[in-house]
């Protein structure tokens, strides 16, 4: 339900707020509005006078928030913000319906990303947004139908797909691998290995599955799977990569597998949504599509 319209201030006075907020004058507010400096001030004491409350004092030749004032500003920055996101999401999509998706880089880019092509070629009357997200987050809050959660269903309040497991394998550039005796996952150690700041210990999993003490394993950090991709590729060292990453790389011939086997880790990469409402008709036929295309 909408707040009875004495609460409702108009565009143009949080505007001014907003402007003179970040900017600090009423002068320079109306030159980023397009405005006059009586025209901003007009608006400013518009909003004082629906609010009762005093927003802003003069202090030498500018003007400064009161609190009040700076918490009610920074609250209608963020409406500002939503609004203008709002009206960007419906000129970009026009009468198309459209879903709003938050995806890990690594696998929205090389798992999802053709998948979303192949949807939305099959689907043209919907517009799929993609939005990078690496943690969980609150449906309610942030303005996405849909997310890719890696780990255990333990996200609450959501229900979830699963997509594709967790698999993973040892890669390196060519020149890199030359020499590596065949049958021995203990030879690996010897070359310098890549490691990733999500996956603490993850070579040491690696290599207690192949029976193998992993013993101190040092090598270079990296935040994203592609970006240590990229430096096994370029040479640096030897990549534990998800199939998504490693498989496409392989073919390319700019990695190759220096073990011959992917070892399934556990993990599951699922789609999930909220589960306090039924799902838009174009989120629901997402997931009918996405279901049938699940590399379990």
């Amino acid at each position: 339900m909408i707040a009875p319209r004495r609460f409702l201030p108009s565009i143009p006075s949080l505007l001014a707020l907003e402007a003179v907020d970040r900017l600090g004058s009423a002068v320079a507010a109306a030159e980023d509005l397009s405005l006059t400096h009586s025209a901003v001030s007009r608006q400013l004491k518009v909003l004082e006078e629906q609010l009762g409350v005093t927003l802003l004092v003069r202090e030498g030749k500018g003007l400064a928030l009161t609190p009040a004032g700076a918490r009610y500003a920074a609250s209608v920055r963020d409406v500002l913000e939503d609004l203008a996101q709002a009206s960007l999401r419906l000129r970009a999509r026009g009468s198309r319906g459209s879903l709003n998706l938050a995806l890990p880089p690594s696998f929205g880019l090389y798992w999802m990303g053709p998948k979303l092509h192949a949807f939305m070629a099959e689907h043209p009357q919907i517009l799929v947004n993609q939005s990078t997200r690496l943690a969980r987050f609150d449906f309610g809050r942030e303005k996405f139908d849909a997310a890719v959660h890696f780990g255990p269903e333990d996200w609450p309040g959501t229900e979830a797909l699963p997509l594709a497991r967790d698999r993973v394998i040892p890669v390196c550039a060519p020149s890199l691998a030359e020499g590596l005796p065949p049958g021995d996952p203990g030879a690996l150690r010897a070359l310098p290995l890549l490691h990733l700041e999500s996956r603490a210990g993850a070579w040491e999993s690696w290599f207690d599955a192949h029976g193998v003490t992993p013993g101190e394993l040092r090598g270079l950090l990296f935040d994203q799977f592609f970006a240590m991709a990229e430096a096994a590729a370029a040479g640096f060292g030897l990549a534990l990569l998800p199939e998504f990453l490693a498989r496409p790389e392989i073919d390319r011939g700019r990695l190759v597998a220096a073990w011959p086997d992917y070892l399934d880790q556990g993990g599951i990469y699922s789609l999930v949504w909220p589960k306090n409402q039924a799902p838009e008709p174009a989120l629901q036929r997402f997931i009918d599509w996405m279901r049938e295309r699940a590399e379990l």
